[in-house]
């Protein structure tokens, strides 16, 4: 998409770097997003500048590379993000959402969209979320942490999940019912991180709670999304077009309430900005924390976009507010009501 310069109504115009890609198994999912936001933002009355960081590590600008080398296409690539107002790092996973695009942003002093480097490290890797969460009072699956040194002694007495610390879009996460799909379940999740989650299985309702922060501080949570689906919601049903959302879930009263107070508080307790996906299994005795997503799937048909379109967030304005939200990474955020 070549770059398109708009007036916005208030009478200026702001530049926008979207970054997608990345180097991680999540590579084709940020692509997604990253086309559907600058398209979004385009038609919205930004100027848009569209980087990809491809599968090898080198950066390209549209469909031109930037170089063949790593280094030299990142000082191009750093090039085209000098003078920015913002960017938006649509870079699922390992090496983007993780906090190293926040970081590269703060080196350079350029506003971004979403969370700083604490947040994102924090929120992706899942063992280190269970800490904040417990510290915070929010229920998490039992489970421990192994490394894929340790994965041939590794027994369990009950069914189980088993998921890579830090990847995303569920790439790795298999369900274990006896040692076989134990070991092979631990030898797929190796091949994405060198450090394994392993959880006790939760029985309940798969509801998903997205947090927004706005440009004055204030932080709510739209509607929350339930997930429909037989069995483990892995990767291929991601993707495959067989789960089924309901949005706004079918919650009363005191269920939405407890979800949307748990979603802020890890909203809070991470330091996120911009916008999270907050995932729970709600049971009989409350909310237990899943996961947080810092830089979730960001198309239109996407479940955080959809449950702000609940709250009668049209996509375009949502990250239109995602932008004008926008703060170098590291600045402390406004507080509000």
């Amino acid at each position: 998409m070549k770059a398109r310069t708009h007036e916005r109504e208030r009478g200026t115009m702001r530049r926008v770097v979207v970054i997608g890609g990345g180097r991680n198994a999540e590579h084709d999912v940020s692509l997604a997003t990253a086309t559907a936001v600058a398209k979004a933002l385009c038609s919205g009355g930004f100027a848009v500048d569209e980087l990809t960081i491809g599968r090898d590590g080198t950066w390209s600008r549209g469909t031109g590379a930037l170089g063949t080398e790593i280094i030299p296409s990142l000082a191009a690539a750093l090039r085209v993000i000098e003078g920015a107002d913002a960017v938006f790092p649509a870079v699922h996973g390992p090496s983007g959402e993780d906090g190293t695009l926040a970081a590269l942003c703060a080196l350079a002093h350029t506003p971004m969209v979403g969370s700083d480097l604490r947040a994102g490290a924090l929120g992706m890797d899942k063992w280190a979320t269970k800490l904040v969460a417990q510290d915070a009072g929010i229920r998490t699956a039992p489970g421990r942490l192994v490394t894929a040194a340790e994965i041939t002694g590794v027994g369990f007495a009950t069914e189980v999940v088993v998921k890579p610390a830090s990847a995303g879009s569920s790439f790795g996460v298999a369900l274990a019912r006896d040692a076989a799909e134990l070991r092979e379940a631990l030898r797929r999740a190796a091949r994405f991180d060198d450090r394994i989650l392993i959880e006790d299985v939760v029985a309940g309702r798969e509801i998903d709670v997205a947090v927004l922060r706005e440009a004055d501080g204030r932080r709510w949570a739209a509607p929350p999304l339930e997930i429909h689906t037989d069995g483990l919601f892995d990767t291929e049903t991601k993707y495959d077009g067989s789960a089924r959302f309901s949005v706004p879930a079918d919650l009363d009263g005191t269920d939405r309430a407890a979800l949307t107070g748990a979603a802020l508080r890890m909203f809070d307790a991470l330091g996120c900005a911009g916008v999270a996906r907050i995932d729970f299994f709600l049971t009989d005795h409350g909310p237990v924390l899943n996961e947080v997503n810092t830089m979730p799937g960001m198309t239109a048909e996407s479940q955080v976009p959809r449950m702000f379109a609940a709250a009668g967030l049209s996509y375009e304005h949502l990250v239109a507010r995602l932008v004008d939200a926008a703060t170098v990474p590291g600045q402390a955020h406004r507080s509000g009501p």
